[in-house]
């Protein structure tokens, strides 16, 4: 419990000193205009081999100083990056070419909101911070409900009724397909009750808690779900029997899994880690709610430069693991942090928890995707991170047009 107090104080000044005294008017959501990604032509592919292992980290990124040193890509360069391939569970494989439309190029500098120090090459970094989340009532309360496991080992997050947003690399070195991505499969976590019983909800205050509800701040609500997380998550591992069941996976076929061309370079070129990102469209649809897509804000718009995700971390064998900390460093594609993760949570989507324009409600919106441990340049520094590539218009308009198709109006997010 002091722990948990810790935290929760530590987390609500963050908030309060992180942007003056007027955070209400800062911490929203701001609706951005995003292109439109329109299909131009698709072809067959030869099969892949399904032979690579599964790549959690790359040779060399680029970081903040090298990339403010290359130049801004063309619009048939960001087309080629964006052109994707798909490929379905019975084996075959396409390649889709795209077009860019209505693209408006915003002068977005990168940040820099501190200099880190360099680290050793590690995922968790000093004190672990993770919380296990052991309490039925959050398990299967939004948003821990939204987290899904793969079968090649990562974690996704559920963005509609048959989709899983998860990272690149999960299925696809760069080069092939890893293996076991053939017959790729989602694990959608419940609870088996101990009596075999039919599943009984919570109580409507506990269900009410879990969600989030209707607060009139942001810093209160933040710094909710910290908590929650941190309180249920160490009581029920301290007496596992306040956990009424114990949990386990739905697991659900992968119809076909969609891979820009930005990372799925077929061994011609490096994978480019902007890219790391997957769309997986299930077989069976499912009935829990599920994370919205937005955009990614900069990190002078996220309460205490906060942010939050929950995966299945290798080490702690089929528990859902959540955390949250602050973003370090920023470029206009990757979030560079330190949250505490290993293996076995990349994929995870990050979120924030904003309040909707005009309205008391808040929202939580997934804006980027967990990719991992990698060694970037910043500031002519190696440097150790753990990087999320950011949700940008164009990734957004990408990932909408994958679920919706060439009809969908993707225009805001």
């Amino acid at each position: 419990m002091e722990n948990t107090l810790f935290w929760l104080i530590f987390f609500t000044l963050g908030w309060t000193l992180t942007d003056g005294s007027e955070p209400e008017q800062d911490f929203m959501w701001h609706l951005r205009k995003a292109p439109r990604v329109v299909s131009e032509r698709t072809f067959h592919l030869t099969s892949p081999t399904f032979e690579a292992d599964a790549k959690m980290v790359l040779k060399r990124v680029c970081g903040i100083e090298c990339q403010k040193e290359l130049p801004a890509p063309s619009l048939s360069d960001l087309e080629e990056s964006l052109s994707y391939e798909t490929v379905f569970e019975n084996g075959t494989r396409t390649l889709t070419r795209v077009k860019v439309q209505g693209l408006i190029r915003e002068p977005t500098p990168n940040v820099t909101t501190k200099r880190a120090s360099v680290r050793r090459k590690r995922q968790v970094y000093g004190t672990d911070s993770r919380f296990s989340i052991l309490d039925k009532r959050f398990l299967t309360s939004f948003p821990f409900s939204t987290a899904v496991k793969l079968s090649t080992g990562c974690s996704g997050t559920l963005i509609s009724p048959t989709h899983v947003l998860t990272a690149a690399h999960c299925v696809h070195d760069g080069k092939d397909y890893v293996k076991g991505s053939k017959k790729l499969r989602v694990g959608l976590l419940k609870m088996r009750n101990k009596g075999g019983g039919k599943k009984r909800r919570g109580p409507k205050r506990s269900r009410r808690g879990a969600n989030g509800g209707e607060q009139g701040e942001a810093g209160r609500g933040q710094a909710e779900e910290s908590a929650r997380a941190g309180r249920r998550g160490k009581q029920s591992a301290r007496r596992p029997g306040l956990a009424a069941g114990r949990p386990s996976f739905q697991w659900t076929r992968v119809k076909h899994t969609h891979i820009p061309k930005g990372w799925a370079t077929g061994g011609r070129g490096d994978a480019a880690l902007d890219y790391d990102y997957a769309l997986l469209e299930l077989k069976r649809a499912h009935r829990k709610k599920f994370m919205e897509l937005g955009i990614s804000p900069a990190i002078r718009r996220l309460p205490g430069g906060m942010i939050h995700f929950s995966g299945f971390d290798h080490d702690r064998a089929d528990q859902l693991v959540y955390r949250f900390c602050s973003v370090s460093d920023e470029s206009n594609d990757l979030l560079y942090q330190y949250c505490d993760a290993e293996s076995g949570s990349t994929g995870s989507g990050v979120y924030l928890r904003l309040k909707e324009p005009d309205k008391k409600t808040w929202k939580r919106k997934l804006i980027a995707v967990y990719s991992g441990h990698q060694w970037v340049d910043v500031h002519g520094v190696q440097k150790d991170y753990n990087v999320a590539v950011r949700i940008t218009p164009l990734k957004f308009a990408q990932i909408c047009f994958w679920i919706h198709g060439d009809e969908a109006d993707c225009t805001y997010g």
